[in-house]
């Protein structure tokens, strides 16, 4: 069974969110052997200056580093990433059987560093979400991407 990680920045709060991610990560546990990682996220001032999103965000590189899993093919989600439709997450899924980790920043994004580590930087839409909303997003679509590969019906 295909090795999936999602490494999150921040940790959800709201019970909506929480309860739809766990609908997904239960579904997903049919296809894939799922790993969701959840991080926290550094504690900045209500008004940071630049530098202090910097460090914060090169903690935030260090931590989601020492988690990727050895071998797998990484994803960052960033603004600046390529729009992909479900079709070819589906196809990126089938490519990468070794194993795919996805990475979700925080609020402030991903470090530099994280991104360079990146086979692929994908953008969920030129809209901003919030980052919970975002994880609750990945995960449908890794779903409906794992539907794709196998003909099922959830993906019209």
């Amino acid at each position: 069974m295909q090795r999936v990680s999602v490494i999150c920045v921040g940790k959800l709060k709201e019970r909506f969110y929480i309860e739809a991610a766990a609908e997904y990560c239960k579904r997903l546990s049919r296809c894939c052997k799922l790993d969701l990682v959840e991080l926290p996220e550094q504690r900045l001032p209500e008004n940071p200056a630049p530098a202090e999103i910097e460090r914060a965000l090169a903690r935030e590189a260090e931590a989601i580093r020492s988690r990727l899993p050895a071998g797998a093919a990484v994803a960052a989600l960033c603004v600046e990433g390529t729009l992909r439709s479900s079709e070819e997450l589906a196809g990126l899924l089938a490519r990468e059987e070794a194993g795919l980790a996805f990475v979700i920043g925080g609020s402030c994004g991903l470090h530099p560093s994280v991104k360079a580590l990146a086979k692929e930087r994908l953008s969920m839409s030129p809209m901003t979400f919030p980052h919970h909303l975002a994880r609750v997003m990945l995960l449908e679509q890794i779903y409906r991407g794992f539907q794709i590969r196998g003909g099922g019906k959830y993906h019209k």
